[in-house]
């Protein structure tokens, strides 16, 4: 996997530090703007983001009171990109073991065998962004081992999260609770001059925070959902900001990255205060999540943050369609057809399905019910809505400037299966988003057509 030679340096004004608010957020000091008051969150995470690291491993590992014997976890490609000389540097302070994994994926198979590798006695250390960093979270939380990361790249947003995402043996996809990193290393340099493609997938992860508000706006107000503003409080001002440096993603512009990596930070510590993922994942990681469990050969080998871009644009087009409307969708009972969920999903993961489609499934008084809450709210709803709204044509030019795919065929996948994840991806999990609106509605076949 090439990287840049050089990561390339903006003449933009610098900020003070790269953690400025994300200090103040794990010091329990961050004052919420709405209400005066600290929130009641809990953080027992050290975040150093810095232009960078080199020759500080060794102090910063051991300023979180993680004592040798050490053991790395790495990939092919991230021990030689950071790996290397993080074991270098902390075989100063003791025995140093290392696992390569070759070629891992996020599954538990994989979960089980890194955790039959791990030592109780070791202190572990991730190298790695998304694969790397949520099977390492996810195998020492269930061995109740403390573990830090260092990036390699700003692909995803899970750094900061108390989530990972595993795919289960039955082949489901799913967002697990893990834990939080005891430390989170962030070496821009390295990480700007990683393949570009693997930035512009974190600004993909970073761009449906619209999206995810919009249908979780939605669910609240419709069916009573928890909805908190934490979240978005913290990282709106820097996605703005990230915007704007959209074309220094695709040019490693160390200014574009560490913004970059501002958001997915402050994103990832949004979970601590909510208990869920739902202000940065909705309709749009559905369809995601439905690529990577049943695409099987038709899979191109696009990543999660690639395959949340072009599904938060198609979103985007699916939420925009219903908003334009002065009138609401009325809706229909839910039908769960078990049939055509297995011929597409496999029996297992079907029936795993159809409970989560379950819990949010309305039946004949239940459609009535909503019909009739959104003719009295529809207005108003759909008003707020759209003050959340980007354009989805500011967000297309935005992630295409970044280097980031905007379509199906951008990702190399067939536009029919495509179009199959847009139709069904909702019915996945019990989130409740714009795609079931547009299903209840029997909108969502057409919108899913214009999908190319």
């Amino acid at each position: 996997m090439t990287r840049t030679s050089q990561p390339t340096r903006s003449k933009s004004p610098r900020r003070k530090s790269w953690t400025e608010l994300i200090d103040d957020i794990c010091n329990g000091t961050w004052i919420n703007p709405l209400t005066g008051g600290r929130p009641h969150t809990s953080f027992s995470s050290q975040i150093v983001i810095e232009d960078s690291l080199a020759s500080r491993e060794a102090e910063l590992v051991g300023s979180i009171g993680f004592d040798p014997p050490y053991t790395i976890v790495s990939d092919q490609t991230t021990h030689g990109v950071l790996g290397e000389r993080i074991a270098r540097s902390l075989s100063s302070l003791g025995a140093v073991r290392e696992i390569i994994l070759d070629h891992p994926h996020a599954d538990m198979p994989t979960v089980r065998a890194l955790s039959d590798q791990l030592e109780p006695q070791h202190s572990v250390v991730a190298v790695g962004s998304g694969t790397i960093n949520d099977l390492v979270k996810f195998a020492t939380c269930l061995r109740q081992q403390r573990y830090c990361v260092f990036a390699t790249a700003g692909s995803m947003n899970g750094y900061t999260s108390s989530t990972a995402s595993i795919t289960l043996d039955s082949g489901l996809k799913t967002s697990r609770p893990a834990q939080l990193p005891t430390g989170t290393f962030v070496d821009l340099e390295v990480c700007a001059a990683a393949p570009p493609w693997l930035n512009a997938a974190g600004f993909g992860d970073s761009l449906c925070r619209s999206t995810a508000q919009i249908d979780w706006w939605m669910s609240h107000r419709l069916l009573g959902t928890l909805y908190r503003h934490e979240p978005y409080l913290i990282e709106i001002p820097d996605e703005l900001n990230l915007m704007a440096h959209a074309g220094g993603i695709a040019s490693g512009d160390l200014e574009a990255v560490g913004t970059l990596f501002r958001v997915l930070t402050l994103c990832g510590l949004g979970i601590a205060f909510t208990g869920v993922s739902n202000h940065g994942s909705m309709g749009e990681h559905q369809i995601s999540h439905y690529i990577d469990c049943f695409a099987g050969d038709r899979h191109p080998g696009s990543i999660h943050g690639q395959q949340v871009g072009v599904a938060t644009l198609t979103m985007a087009r699916i939420q925009q369609s219903m908003l334009d409307s002065e009138y609401p969708p009325v809706i229909a009972p839910t039908e769960i057809d078990l049939n055509d969920m297995t011929r597409r999903m496999g029996e297992d993961v079907a029936r795993q399905c159809a409970k989560q489609l379950g819990r949010k499934s309305l039946d004949g008084r239940g459609a009535d019910r909503i019909n009739e809450t959104l003719a009295g709210i529809w207005p108003e709803l759909r008003s707020e809505c759209l003050e959340i709204v980007v354009p989805v044509d500011r967000m297309r030019t935005l992630l295409a400037r970044a280097g980031g795919p905007v379509t199906a065929g951008d990702l190399g996948l067939a536009v029919e299966f495509y179009r199959e994840a847009v139709c069904h991806a909702h019915e996945m999990r019990d989130r409740y988003t714009f795609s079931d609106l547009a299903a209840a509605s029997g909108a969502l076949p057409a919108l899913a057509r214009v999908e190319r």
